[in-house]
């Protein structure tokens, strides 16, 4: 393996383009090859006259054994499959999110992937913007105390997908930032979902999602395809402070106001009981500097050093399946109409503790 890391984009869709304009970009990247079923499409993307290989074909591409990874942007269903043979022909690989369509395959490539001593990670995009590293950073330090609540809205007039709902399809961004950002990654209590078909599409277009955190806090996220406005926050409460993230704000994207109530624990003839007097703090907001680096250049840099210094990513395989847990749970909840107990142990906690060769 040569100081620069050689790639292949396997898919030339949607998203396959944005990675591969990065991997072209990054100084510790070369982009090797296109591959994509519309060999048409991938020349477009590999460009004329660049020396990127162009190809249809999965197998013929992991039969280079100068490539040293894979980025695969090809639907969630083929995801598995892809990887797996990736892992098997000694490739790191990169996924972009939903890991896999099912916790049990994403499993399954976690499990190929350490077997092979390889880098599998998921393309949690938004964990790499300066915004969401920010606010990781000031929730590490402690700045906003112990969290209470987060309240995530992510709605548009967005295009109605024909294999998912708008859980799997917009949920995923609000579910790995808050994977990303909590201390242990996020572990709820359980799951309730409520989702509205209001156009008849067959599949929710509107959806709520609530998840009870550890210590009484708690997390919401609301979704939705119809929204004439688009909408991109997320608030954090802590016991310190509450903080603020609009996306679509680019003057201030991140807020931190110095605001909130405070209860106190008092006691009487020996009983502990909540008091009744309550106070307000009205604090100073301030809004800390952001750096202006693309997401996709932090992320594919991550790739890069994951696999030279041989450790896991920040988004490894395990937040991807912490994900998919819960979009599992999500769809179950909606088809069942009932809140959804989440195990005390996840599969994602059991399989870490496997790969590490401890117990669960």
């Amino acid at each position: 393996m040569t100081d620069t890391l050689r790639i292949a984009v396997i898919g030339a869709g949607y998203w396959g383009p944005n990675l591969a304009r990065n991997f072209r970009a990054s100084p510790h990247w070369e982009l090797a090859a296109v591959c994509d079923l519309d060999t048409d499409r991938a020349q477009r993307l590999a460009g004329p006259g660049s020396g990127v290989r162009v190809t249809s074909s999965v197998e013929a591409l992991l039969a280079d054994d100068t490539l040293d990874a894979v980025a695969i942007a090809t639907p969630a269903g083929t995801h598995h499959d892809i990887a797996c043979a990736a892992l098997a022909a000694g490739k790191h690989v990169l996924v972009e999110k939903p890991l896999a369509d099912t916790s049990g395959r994403g499993a399954a490539m976690a499990r190929k992937a350490a077997e092979n001593s390889l880098v599998l990670m998921t393309d949690h995009t938004y964990c790499y913007t300066p915004a969401v590293l920010k606010i990781r950073e000031l929730i590490d330090e402690g700045a906003l105390g112990d969290i209470l609540f987060i309240d995530s809205v992510r709605i548009n007039l967005g295009l109605i997908q024909p294999d998912v709902d708008v859980f799997w399809d917009l949920a995923p961004h609000d579910l790995s930032i808050i994977d990303f950002v909590l201390p242990g990654g996020l572990r709820p209590l359980s799951v309730s979902a409520q989702g509205a078909d209001p156009l008849g599409a067959g599949k929710a277009c509107v959806g709520y999602l609530t998840l009870p955190l550890q210590h009484g806090a708690i997390a919401h996220v609301h979704v939705n395809w119809l929204s004439p406005t688009k909408i991109r926050t997320m608030i954090i409460g802590g016991t310190k402070r509450t903080l603020v993230w609009d996306d679509l704000n680019p003057q201030q994207r991140v807020s931190v106001y110095d605001r909130g109530v405070d209860l106190e624990t008092q006691s009487l003839d020996g009983l502990e009981r909540r008091a009744a007097a309550i106070s307000y703090r009205l604090g100073d907001t301030w809004s800390p500097a952001l750096s202006e680096r693309e997401a996709l250049d932090s992320m594919v840099t991550e790739f890069a050093t994951s696999i030279r210094e041989r450790r896991a990513p920040r988004t490894d395989a395990g937040s991807g399946l912490r994900v998919l847990e819960v979009l599992e749970a999500a769809s179950r909840s909606l088809a069942e109409n009932t809140v959804v107990t989440f195990p005390s142990t996840p599969q994602a906690t059991v399989l870490q503790a496997q790969l590490a060769g401890e117990p669960a």
